[in-house]
């Protein structure tokens, strides 16, 4: 700035100074808030060092306030003699959480994995499962150092101990095909069933296939519920691009296609939402440090916890909400349907032309061929206007919700809520836990400049970005927070407000 002024005599030095000064102060200034924010962060929240000696204490007090918890931490091997040992890996299931899921009934889970963003490393490895009313169940949760098949298997293997999966247990799990995690679940789980997130295949996908296009027949792929459908769908991806065709074709659809989903999840999910949305809730949890991170993730299950009792305490009926309004739009569907019973169990249904399917209500065996009602446990149109044919027929029918599986329920959702989360003392009230060995941080280099704590975003959203600078809104349709519908907003709304 100075040389600049010798070579420009018309600058007045003076004012130059003057503006050096001021910004000056400024940075000093600035630099000082920062500095009073970390001093406040720190006192708020707790040390970041500090808090891995803590460890032993905070796992004894959540073992002594929720018994029959599992709480494991496990250290990197060192000298033996050595008084301190470095941290590594921590493991937490609430005994609530695991008796709930358990009463849920539905053998489906979520596995997913998200970054810390405090000053040491490490990531956050959760399971995350499906309530009655479609909502998320977290059912355990871990601090570990990096998502690797180590690291995946001590996890998967706790698990599997609190919630007595053997290795030739027909499990479901979804995920987005994190590294280490498919070796480790074929590995413990050879029985199990394992999707993977379509969402993850779809931005795969759109590195080499753009357009909607290609999504809309991933989609139909993926939504088939009976293989000659999903042979069709794929016979149509075919005709329109043979490289996407091929592609496509690599992934076993067994992993991503409805066709091929057994029932023994009762769930039709293609996509791994619930641990997005689970990790979107302990975000700023995962700023913290480890013991405060902890905290944060346990305060947010106790809270889910009370709210959904609140909205079990106002719902009525037989069914959930979510189930109640899924099972009134089957219904609708099913006015448009004709039925032929051929005196039996079996009755023939047919809406469109050559779209006829078969239903059996046999009680023990109640199916239909277009394969939802095995899928999701909930009987699909074609089975809904088999139970009207049967009820006019006089046969004895019900109350149609009672063909629901059970956890759909109000029943069962109280039951797995009725489990409860007890809170914990203050740090000062800990007992300390006699060790010989204290535990320290994990190694970890600062790395030049600023922290980044932003997501990474794809290398699609990348592109977007550069072209517009912002994500774009092609193909998405907005939701009027008035009526509800989508392709308006307020302010061209006509309805009435929902």
């Amino acid at each position: 700035m100075l040389e600049q002024i010798d070579e420009n005599p018309d600058v007045p030095v003076r004012a130059v100074q003057e503006q050096f000064q001021r910004k000056y102060s400024i940075g000093i200034s600035r630099y000082k808030a920062y500095r009073a924010k970390v001093r406040a962060k720190k006192q708020a929240e707790g040390d970041y060092t500090e808090q891995y000696s803590l460890l032993r204490d905070y796992a004894n007090e959540l073992l002594d306030k929720n018994p029959g918890s599992t709480v494991k931490i496990e250290l990197e091997t060192g000298n033996p003699r050595c008084p301190t040992r470095q941290f590594k890996r921590i493991y937490v299931c609430l005994a609530a959480l695991r008796q709930g899921f358990k009463s849920l009934g539905r053998d489906f889970l979520g596995l997913d994995g998200a970054f810390m963003k405090g000053p040491f490393p490490g990531q956050i490895l959760t399971a995350v499962g499906v309530d009655c009313n479609n909502g998320l169940y977290p059912v355990c949760y871990a601090i570990v150092e990096s998502e690797s098949l180590s690291s995946w298997t001590w996890f998967l293997e706790l698990m599997a101990d609190d919630l007595d999966l053997h290795c030739n247990s027909n499990f479901t799990f979804i995920s987005d095909r994190q590294k280490g995690l498919l070796p480790a679940i074929s590995k413990l789980f050879p029985c199990a069933e394992h999707r993977y997130c379509l969402r993850h295949i779809h931005e795969n996908m759109k590195l080499q296939f753009k357009g909607k296009l290609y999504k809309d027949k991933l989609w139909k792929c993926a939504t088939a519920t009976t293989i000659p459908e999903f042979t069709t769908a794929m016979d149509e991806l075919k005709a329109f691009n043979k490289k996407a065709h091929l592609w496509l074709a690599k992934i076993p659809p067994l992993h991503w296609c409805r066709a091929y989903f057994s029932g023994r999840a009762v769930s039709d999910m293609l996509l791994n939402n619930m641990c997005e949305v689970y990790n979107a809730k302990i975000v700023e949890g995962r700023d913290r440090p480890i013991i405060s991170a902890l905290e944060y993730i346990r305060e947010y299950l106790m809270r889910r916890i009370v709210t959904v009792l609140n909205v079990i305490d106002k719902s009525e009926g037989l069914l959930t909400p979510w189930a109640t309004q899924q099972f009134e739009d089957i219904k609708k569907e099913a006015t448009f349907y004709h039925v032929q019973w051929n005196g039996g169990e079996f009755y023939e249904v047919s809406g469109k032309p050559n779209h006829a399917r078969v239903v059996n209500l046999e009680k023990r065996t109640c199916t239909c061929t277009c394969r939802r009602w095995e899928i999701t446990g909930m009987p699909c149109r074609h089975a809904v206007a088999a139970l009207w044919e049967m009820g006019a027929t006089g046969g004895r029918v019900g109350a149609l919700e009672s063909w629901v599986h059970p956890v759909y329920t109000m029943e069962r959702w109280k039951l797995v809520y009725s489990h409860k989360i007890n809170p914990l003392n203050g740090r000062s009230m800990w007992v300390k836990v006699q060790s010989p060995i204290t535990i320290t941080p994990p190694k970890h280099h600062t790395p030049v400049g600023r922290p980044k704590k932003a997501r990474k975003r794809s290398a699609v959203e990348m592109e977007d970005m550069a072209l517009t600078g912002k994500l774009t809104r092609k193909n998405t349709k907005g939701k009027c927070t008035k009526c509800g519908a989508k392709g308006h907003n307020i302010r061209t709304c006509k309805g009435a407000q929902a």
